[in-house]
């Protein structure tokens, strides 16, 4: 590595530590000619998936479309950049995951829509009447409804309510109550 300062070739390593969730690693470096001190990251270097498109298209995936699309369905919700950030970091690992070359756009919808399922249930629809192109009022009901039946969990307390007046704990006594039945 060549010094930044003095652009000597020779600089020793004096701390590693993991980085962005052990996603890389940090280095603590000092110059053996003119002793300055400065920081490296170190990363793996791997090919992300190319996207096949709905027309056939083949084109590189860009995180930054991925991060954009979520900050939009997840817009002026109560959800920090960071969540956002792990939720990118989430997806991108799922679709090196697969071990694909090429995957369609398709599946990273389906994978988007699980992330903001577990992020923030407002969202997901949001975005699902996006992806799934809902037409009328009678499709958001029926996707809050699979939402309602898909759910397998209790409802976090910090989550703001799907309809209006409806908190978590009033769903999942109403839920239970439809099981009973």
């Amino acid at each position: 590595m060549y010094c930044p300062f003095c652009a000597h070739t020779e600089t020793k390593v004096n701390d590693s530590r993991l980085a962005a969730e052990g996603a890389q690693i940090r280095r603590r470096r000092e110059c053996l000619q003119c002793g300055e001190r400065f920081t490296t990251f170190e990363t793996a270097e791997l090919l992300m998936p190319m996207v096949i498109k709905s027309d056939q298209r083949r084109v590189p995936f860009d995180e930054s479309k991925l991060r954009n699309g979520l900050a939009k369905a997840l817009e002026k919700r109560p959800v920090s950049g960071e969540s956002i950030e792990e939720a990118v970091g989430h997806i991108t690992r799922k679709l090196r995951g697969l071990g694909e070359r090429e995957v369609t756009s398709r599946q990273i919808g389906e994978i988007v829509m699980e992330e903001l399922h577990k992020l923030d249930e407002v969202a997901y629809v949001r975005y699902a009447s996006v992806y799934r192109h809902f037409q009328d009022v009678e499709a958001f009901r029926e996707e809050i409804d699979r939402l309602r039946h898909r759910r397998g969990r209790i409802p976090s307390e910090d989550q703001l309510e799907l309809l209006p007046g409806e908190s978590p704990r009033s769903r999942q006594n109403r839920d239970k109550g439809k099981t009973e039945t």
